[in-house]
């Protein structure tokens, strides 16, 4: 392999890994925020608990996002320096301010929430997590825009002289519809995959019989949630494809595996055949659905991927402009369908514990949602993957969209050995990342919620005779 094929898998990988940790950070923060809301309203102590233990497991999984996190911005330098030369001007502001305010705020409010239990104020240490959870939207919103700016490339002119993308704007970078469309769809998608996660946690503990008074609330509000989220999805996924369409038709004429531009273009669910090939054969349609997402006219034509490669050599030169049409169907099926599964677990769930009903541990029922809550899990996890993977393999072969090829972006200094090197290494970390962060889930996992909590904290700090200065500093948890 070559040293590009290396680079955008060593890319890939890295990217999908860490995107795995992003949703359930951007959205766990808001249910231990929320759980610790319900405590400070109502001073009940099972919401205390829910805090303790969901804020846990959130702090986990923050820990290993900031780690994996990292190697991204490396990457850029080591394996597409010809990219960020070009484009770095304009790439680089989004990400800077990430950095230098987004990520700050998450987490000085975060170090504030975590050493502050008997410290601060109630309710301004509850101020402290809220900043902390909207602290992860602004890092998610830059770092999107600099993602939709790949996409959809605006607010910038080239120097004649350098050859650089320089920029103009940073309001059209930052708020173009590309970057708040994206930045909806994926929060949505944040929430949904988080809610899955509490509700597949507390459900099996409920179902298992452990602390069931303590886990049907965070049930109850993460099946909610999740139904909320699924909404959100579905409603910024559709206004999200009509952009797509008017931007970069090619991605949604491969997402659909259309050769021939058509009029009330049909959605295929299922296909089979060779979709890299002039045509696909479609199983299972429904008539005019792909010409509502592109257009929200059921009769409206789609352009097709031989007329649009036609009209791309046209404009750009000679060249081949059509993506890996398989990896683009799937994926945005598979984004679809693994997302919507998670909806349909929250209806069950709010059936199946609907007026405090309870089960035996060892019942057919039990079973059944122990076993659903364990796969569900993963669902929206790999989903959040293949929309990922649909939204960068869909815009090959470009980088920046009509600006800059992917071959042209690698570092042209960079063996294939090298690139082996670090991508091996950084797969052999990653693993034993992996391992470990699985390892600390399932312990406090079944370890349940904490049942010594002091139901006010703050009080007995007031309380406390001895002064700050001679006062041990301690993690909550």
């Amino acid at each position: 392999m070559e040293a590009l094929d290396l680079a955008r898998w060593q890319f890939g990988i890295t990217t999908v890994y860490h995107f795995l940790f992003v949703p359930l950070t951007i959205g766990g923060a808001f249910f231990v925020a929320g759980f610790q809301t319900a405590w400070v309203r109502t001073g009940n102590p099972r919401y205390l608990q829910l805090t303790k233990f969901f804020g846990k497991l959130f702090l986990i999984n923050f820990a290993m996002g900031v780690v994996t996190g990292i190697v991204q911005e490396f990457q850029f330098g080591m394996n597409w320096s010809v990219y960020s030369r070009f484009v770095g001007d304009v790439f680089g502001a989004p990400l800077a301010m990430e950095g230098l305010l987004a990520f700050f705020l998450e987490s000085t409010f975060l170090g504030l929430w975590i050493f502050g239990w008997d410290r601060l104020p109630k309710k301004l240490h509850l101020a402290t997590i809220w900043a902390a959870a909207f602290g992860t939207l602004i890092s998610a919103y830059f770092i999107l825009a600099a993602n939709a700016w790949m996409q959809h490339p605006v607010g910038y002119v080239i120097d004649p002289e350098t050859g650089r993308a320089v920029l103009t704007s940073i309001n059209d970078v930052l708020f173009q519809n590309t970057a708040v469309m994206a930045f909806l769809h994926t929060i949505f998608a944040a929430f949904l995959t988080a809610g899955s996660a509490v509700a597949a946690i507390a459900g099996y503990k409920l179902v298992k019989g452990k602390q069931a008074d303590i886990f049907r609330p965070a049930v109850k509000a993460s099946s909610v949630v999740i139904l909320l989220a699924a909404v959100g999805v579905a409603l910024t996924g559709d206004a999200f494809s009509k952009i797509m369409v008017e931007q970069q038709p090619m991605k949604m004429a491969a997402a659909e595996a259309l050769y021939e531009t058509t009029d009330g273009a049909p959605f295929s669910v299922l296909s089979i055949g060779d979709l890299s090939g002039d045509e696909a054969t479609h199983l299972i349609e429904v008539p005019g659905l792909l010409s509502f997402l592109s257009t929200g006219d059921f009769s409206a034509p789609v352009e097709g991927i031989n007329n649009l490669q036609a009209e791309y050599v046209a404009t750009y030169g000679p060249g081949d402009y059509v993506p890996y049409v398989p990896i683009a169907y799937w994926s945005f099926r598979l984004m679809i369908g693994l997302g919507m599964v998670a909806a349909l677990f929250a209806l069950w769930s709010l059936w199946v514990f609907r007026r405090e009903r309870q089960f035996a541990a060892g019942s057919k029922i039990a079973k059944v949602y122990a076993g659903a809550a364990t796969v569900l899990v993963l669902l929206p996890l790999a989903a959040n993957s293949f929309g990922w993977i649909f939204t960068e393999m869909g815009r090959q072969p470009w980088i920046v969209f009509g600006l800059q090829q992917t071959a042209d972006a690698v570092s042209p200094l960079v063996s294939a050995t090298e690139v082996w090197f670090t991508m091996i290494g950084f797969a052999l970390v990653y693993l034993i990342l992996a391992i470990i962060e699985v390892k600390l889930l399932l312990t406090y996992i079944r370890r349940g919620a904490p049942e010594d909590v002091v139901e006010d904290p703050y009080a007995d700090a007031v309380a406390a005779e001895k002064s700050d200065d001679d006062k041990e500093l301690y993690f909550a948890y």
